[in-house]
């Protein structure tokens, strides 16, 4: 290898002024090159005919955004096989996630991409937009490679073990019907829908310590403390992913009147979510703080700080008169119920009998276990439900699940069902008809939240009557990526959702 040729995006800047001073022609090609095969030889080769020197940059291991995964190689094993071709004068490790200010921190004369960017529309990601942008405004040229084309992704998940064998059969047989050209479409007609999500506002607190051993003279375990991260959770959540998906999202949720935490709703909720708040008297805004040991990322305690009784009548009347008046006006209605008091028998009969569609979910967690069941809801369009709350209403923890699900649909008046099977994937049933996904990903850093990205995603789909199987792919998918993100941190990107299924479809 020729590790010599690796540089820093500093030392690059150099050799790149010194060559056009002599009236050089310096060509850059930048992308991930998570897998080198013929396609980016000939794409190299090409490129270096434009000028007279060619500098690859490589997309950095953190900003890689098509999977769990992804990247398979590492940005300096990358940078190490670009370097050995010999086309290729230098190669540096890209210090942003695009190749934008990488263009116009180097300058170079022509930046080269393959033939598959020449039509925009197909960048979902709109990023070659950009960089042409920037090239001519340098006072470059954006030119386009024609050769051989080969997909990285389809060669990594059909030849090295990123995926499971019965994934890969899966989705061999699941590309012949669908692409992902069709899955973006419909996550697409997303974006004019009118949404509005009903529940609980959480706040997910997270005490990192590192543990120090046992106390000496009481049983507990002490830590070091090392920092605290708070996330925007419960519908907060949901509303958070949608906004990146859809342009009409609403937000009807339950504050406590004490200690609020509106600032922080306020800095952490996108602003394109519009907010119906409510506040529980005598009560505080839900936080759930949690005690995690660092590393490895292990729960250890969890405190709620809350109160759990249902809202009173007088609470109750004022809400229900405002969701009289809204919800005819929405084409979809997310509930989430995580049983902390909001919801009581008289608003879900409302929410039940006024919503167009209507998607529920109700959560089994440590205060309400056994009785916050799906069954407080008499017809519903879509249910998202998990093996744990399917179980617990059908009061079986034996039989085999797919067998449970059709019985739910009659009591619950309900044709769209999906369980969430944890790390064995997702069954859908929709009229009769089930279907099982694997899942994508064996790999989890945190669970939290991975369940309500999960309905975000499906409930308008299934909304919409996109075919069930295809919804719980997507589902899967939004799954996979999501326990890769500690608690909430972060919402689901649509750019990286739209790259990631395509990298799985290839």
């Amino acid at each position: 290898m020729k590790i010599d040729k690796v540089l820093e995006l500093d030392e690059l800047v150099e050799i790149i002024s010194k060559a056009k001073s002599t009236n050089k022609i310096v060509v850059h090609c930048h992308g991930v090159f998570d897998l080198i095969h013929i396609g980016h030889i000939r794409h190299f080769e090409e490129a270096k005919k434009l000028g007279d020197m060619l500098i690859v940059t490589i997309t950095p291991d953190k900003y890689v955004n098509k999977g769990p995964h992804r990247p398979a190689f590492t940005e300096k094993l990358r940078a190490e096989v670009i370097a050995s071709v010999d086309c290729v004068n230098y190669v540096a490790i890209n210090n942003w996630p695009t190749a934008v200010k990488t263009i116009e921190f180097l300058r170079p004369s022509i930046y080269a991409k393959g033939i598959e960017y020449n039509d925009a529309e197909k960048d979902y990601s709109k990023g070659i937009v950009s960089e042409e942008r920037a090239i001519k405004k340098i006072g470059g040229e954006l030119k386009f490679t024609d050769n051989i084309t080969f997909s990285s992704s389809n060669l990594i998940n059909k030849y090295l073990d990123v995926l499971s064998r019965d994934v890969k059969e899966y989705l061999t047989k699941f590309s012949k019907t669908t692409t992902s050209e069709d899955l973006i479409d419909y996550l697409e007609r997303i974006k004019n829908m009118k949404i509005l999500v009903i529940g609980e506002a959480i706040i997910d607190e997270y005490q990192f310590g590192q543990s120090i051993g046992k106390a000496a003279k009481e049983s507990i375990i002490a830590l070091k403390y090392l920092k605290t991260e708070k996330f925007a959770g419960g519908t907060l959540a949901i509303g958070n992913h949608l906004s990146n998906f859809c342009d009409n999202v609403h937000l009807f949720t339950l504050l406590g009147d004490i200690d609020s935490q509106e600032d922080f709703i306020s800095k952490n909720l996108s602003k394109k979510v519009k907010t119906l708040f409510h506040y529980k008297k005598d009560s505080p805004t839900i936080v759930k703080r949690r005690f995690i040991e660092e590393f490895p990322l292990r729960k250890l305690l969890e405190f709620y700080i809350f109160n759990d009784m249902e809202v009173d009548k007088e609470q109750t009347l004022e809400m229900k008169k405002h969701l009289l008046d809204i919800l005819p006006k929405y084409d979809l209605v997310i509930v989430a119920d995580f049983g902390h008091g909001m919801l009581n028998k008289e608003l879900i009969n409302v929410i039940v009998d006024k919503s167009k569609f209507l998607a529920v979910t109700t959560q089994t967690n440590a205060s309400n276990m056994g009785y916050n069941v799906i069954s407080k809801y008499r017809h519903v369009d879509y249910i998202c439900t998990d093996e744990r709350e399917l179980r617990l209403e059908c009061q079986d923890k034996n039989t085999e699940l797919i067998k449970l699900i059709p019985g739910l649909s009659k009591k619950i008046d309900c044709k769209n069902i999906i369980a969430t099977h944890g790390n064995r994937g997702c069954i859908t049933f929709s009229s009769g008809n089930s279907h099982f996904i694997p899942a994508f990903t064996e790999s989890v850093i945190d669970t939290m939240g991975a369940g309500d990205a999960f309905l975000s995603l499906t409930a308008p789909l299934v909304a919409l009557d996109v075919q069930m199987e295809t919804v719980g792919f997507i589902g899967n998918a939004v799954g996979s990526m999501y326990v890769k993100v500690i608690g909430n941190k972060d919402p689901i990107d649509k750019v990286s959702l739209y790259k990631y299924v395509s990298s799985l479809l290839r």
